[in-house]
């Protein structure tokens, strides 16, 4: 629904209080209550990390305001562009229940809106937990635009705390805690523009596969590790992939290695400084976290809004308790570190139990790509005698641990609270998903084809889902469940982070090796142990194995019950505008009728 500015001025209506199926089988009520948020985005000069560049501002905030919220409420979510260019905003794990037009995906949900216009999203917040917010055209949440989104849990809903402790006091102290959950986003900046970076490519030939300095909260600096340095932590992986060649200066994989990028041809002269090397240092502002150590604990959700890196976060001395992933709870792990895929989200419990002082917070990239890391700071009570030695760090620079006494989440152990079984559901559809670079090293496969930035431009699918390109295009029919299976075709691939719009999906399955079968039923039969129907993870965001020396595969399932166009695809921003992703046509038998305020 795109509006002139005189439209700004009209009211803006309560939706009715009405019930809905929500998840997989709850019942949540509205609250009544209707939140109004504005953004205003502007493209202004900026400095994120010391780096002299154009970013995307949101109220004049980097990062975008945080939206808090109550599970049940109704959102009432406008922007205002004064952008040079159009934009859409996406609300990341949202399932958009009976709201497809708001799901802020151009081509399939809205027009882009346009310079100067403005455009009311309107959804209801069924689920509970952490989201974020941030730009779906093009590569522009890397220009800045994400917000965090944390949604209250309803009273109905269970939650897991009494397997953290049985005392009543500290179960309290936790569910006080959880209540204001404070965000810390994750994200890695570039001296050039999304779109440079877009054109940077095209002229090469290849993938921009490195950063300039990882962010939290928006804050960090650019640190030249210097020679030593970078060759003591360069990794036995990144060793394989560079053979006779050595890390640049920025800690990245030079452009001249080749070895990932296919039998493609490449413009190695084209490469702006910058992308693959060129370390300039620079000094920003490093986040500090204040804690009071009288609550005894404290809550943050841990989003990733990096659009290259892998990110391993630590809080030197003080263990994690991960109690949510993706807006779902999970049986409560304890943790002292964890490594958070792009889009994802890890809601966790500090204890404060330390003496006062500065406890420095360490992120690393941990992907074969680049050596790079930064820190902030969680702090207790800033205004009395703190300690003078340094905190005690639980990983080092590249995300590993430097004790064997220290453990990284691992995801295999995850179980969701509570969990589902799956195993036994009819399933109407399997769809087998190639992914493999397509014509061009920068250009990537999502099954038959490649998902070109131009559709952003045409005509969202949502109001004539028949004009949708088969081969980049899924249909389906309402209530009904459908698997979908990650093919990575060949070796050297990095994770793929997949991010499914609308509804979550269940993990059901992954391994190494070719996928030589025609449904998971079939595959059920001869490799049983590659699969989890009793308790698997409940996700709108994971990642595909590594294929380091072969290929792999990743088995998700879903229940169709939101009719309407969603987008699945990775979340590594150069492989999404490279062509990493297609569209669900979910509920084609029962399309929604879209409301007169949102028709074209």
């Amino acid at each position: 629904m795109s509006t002139s500015r005189r439209g700004l001025a009209l009211p803006i209506l309560l939706l009715s209080m009405i019930s809905f199926v929500y998840g997989y089988g709850e019942s949540i009520k509205a609250t009544g209550n209707t939140v109004s948020f504005q953004i205003t985005l502007t493209w202004e000069d900026s400095r994120p990390a010391g780096i002299a560049r154009k970013m995307i501002l949101a109220n004049d905030q980097f990062p975008a305001p945080p939206l808090n919220l109550k599970q049940g409420d109704d959102v009432e979510f406008l922007v205002i562009n004064e952008l040079p260019f159009s934009t859409t905003v996406h609300f990341h794990g949202i399932e958009q229940y009976e709201t497809p037009w708001s799901d802020g995906t151009p081509g399939l949900s809205q027009r882009p809106i346009a310079p100067g216009d403005s455009f009311l999203y309107k959804w209801r917040a069924t689920n509970y937990g952490s989201y974020f917010y941030h730009a779906h055209k093009r590569g522009q949440q890397e220009d800045g635009l994400y917000g965090a989104i944390h949604i209250l849990s309803d009273t109905t809903i269970e939650k897991p705390f009494a397997m953290i402790s049985e005392d009543q006091y500290e179960l309290k102290a936790i569910e006080k805690a959880e209540a204001k959950s404070s965000p810390i986003i994750l994200s890695d900046v570039r001296q050039l523009t999304s779109n440079e970076v877009w054109e940077a490519e095209i002229a090469m030939g290849r993938d921009a596969l490195c950063a300039n300095a990882l962010l939290v909260n928006g804050k960090g600096s650019v640190s030249c590790l210097g020679r030593q340095t970078i060759n003591q932590f360069t990794s036995v992986a990144q060793r394989g992939v560079l053979g006779n060649q050595s890390l640049t200066d920025i800690g990245c994989l030079p452009a001249t290695n080749t070895v990932a990028q296919g039998t493609f041809s490449h413009n190695i002269s084209a490469i702006p400084p910058s992308v693959f090397a060129g370390c300039t240092p620079s000094r920003g502002s490093a986040e500090q976290l204040l804690a009071n150590p009288d609550g005894v604990y404290v809550s943050y959700d841990l989003i990733s809004a990096a659009i290259i890196s892998t990110i391993t976060f630590s809080i030197d001395e003080h263990p994690l308790y991960v109690y949510g992933i993706d807006g779902q709870y999970i049986e409560p792990i304890l943790v002292d570190a964890i490594t958070i895929t792009n889009g994802a989200r890890y809601s966790v419990l500090v204890k404060l139990d330390k003496p006062a002082g500065d406890y420095t917070i360490r992120v690393a990239n941990t992907g074969v790509n680049q050596i790079l890391n930064g820190t902030a700071f969680l702090t207790y009570h800033p205004c009395v005698t703190a300690q003078e030695q340094p905190s005690v760090p639980s990983i080092d620079i590249i995300g590993v641990p430097t004790s064997p006494d220290y453990t990284v989440l691992n995801e295999s152990t995850i179980v969701p609270y509570p969990s589902q079984e799956v195993g036994h559901v009819h399933v109407a559809q399997t769809q087998v998903l190639k992914i493999e670079r397509y014509h061009q090293s920068y250009i990537w496969s999502l099954g038959n084809s490649s998902y070109p930035l131009t559709l952003e431009e045409m005509s969202p699918l949502l109001f004539n889902p028949t004009t949708g390109q088969k081969d980049l295009t899924i249909s389906t029919r309402n209530g009904t469940w459908v698997d979908l299976v990650f093919d990575v075709t060949n070796a050297l691939q990095p994770p793929h982070p997949f991010h499914k719009h609308s509804n979550k999906f269940f993990v059901i399955g992954q391994g190494e090796g070719r996928w030589n079968y025609s449904s998971v039923a079939e595959a059920r039969q001869y490799i049983p142990e590659s699969f989890n129907f009793q308790t698997p993870q409940i996700r709108d965001t994971f990642i595909t194995p590594p294929a380091a020396t072969g290929p792999t595969w990743l088995a998700i399932r879903y229940h169709v019950v939101n009719p309407g166009p969603f987008l699945l695809h990775c979340h590594i921003q150069v492989h999404q505008s490279g062509g990493m992703a297609l569209a669900l046509l979910d509920g084609i038998d029962e399309w929604p009728e879209v409301p007169e305020e949102y028709q074209l």
